[in-house]
């Protein structure tokens, strides 16, 4: 038990790590929308390449920081039958949840791996002119973000399995 505790806490630190990493695309992204509103509206142009690069920021951000966000416990979470159970009971919902939480990672990592190998194998990059090249790359993202996911329902996992063991 202490080996898969030990898991846990360094799936954690990692996740934590990634998630900081990550919140430096928030800057980034205001600067670069701020900077595009400023060229729009202020001087009437614009770059195709700087309006794709404000969802190419955003895509690390949500699927790197969904994990950040269940790491520290800011999940999406229905308290009204919740705040009523026992700690072993919480502690069971929170086990299930992050099992069936690894089996829809497990699931979208599956069906988005022939997904970023078929834009791979065509190096596809965007359709419009100007735009950011390496489309493939961004796809990519997706099963890397789903894979982190995993790793922290694993850590969620095994941290609430053994609160519920220690429990009984």
């Amino acid at each position: 038990m202490a080996s898969a505790e030990k898991l846990a806490g360094g799936v954690e630190r990692f996740v934590d790590v990634v998630g900081r990493i990550t919140a430096w695309s928030s800057f980034a992204l205001a600067l670069v929308m701020g900077g595009n509103v400023l060229l729009r509206y202020g001087f009437n142009t614009g770059s195709v390449w700087s309006q794709e690069l404000e969802w190419h920021l955003m895509s690390p951000i949500c699927l790197f920081g969904m994990s950040y966000a269940l790491v520290h416990r800011e999940h999406v979470r229905v308290d009204v039958l919740f705040a009523s159970y026992s700690q072993r009971n919480k502690d069971l919902v929170e086990f299930i949840s992050a099992v069936l939480g690894m089996a829809i990672c497990a699931i979208v990592i599956k069906l988005s791996y022939a997904y970023v190998m078929q834009s791979w194998s065509i190096g596809e990059g965007t359709a419009n002119p100007g735009g950011i090249p390496a489309r493939y790359l961004l796809k990519a993202l997706i099963p890397i973000g789903f894979v982190i996911l995993f790793l922290q329902y694993l850590a969620h996992a095994i941290q609430f399995f053994i609160a519920w063991r220690k429990a009984s």
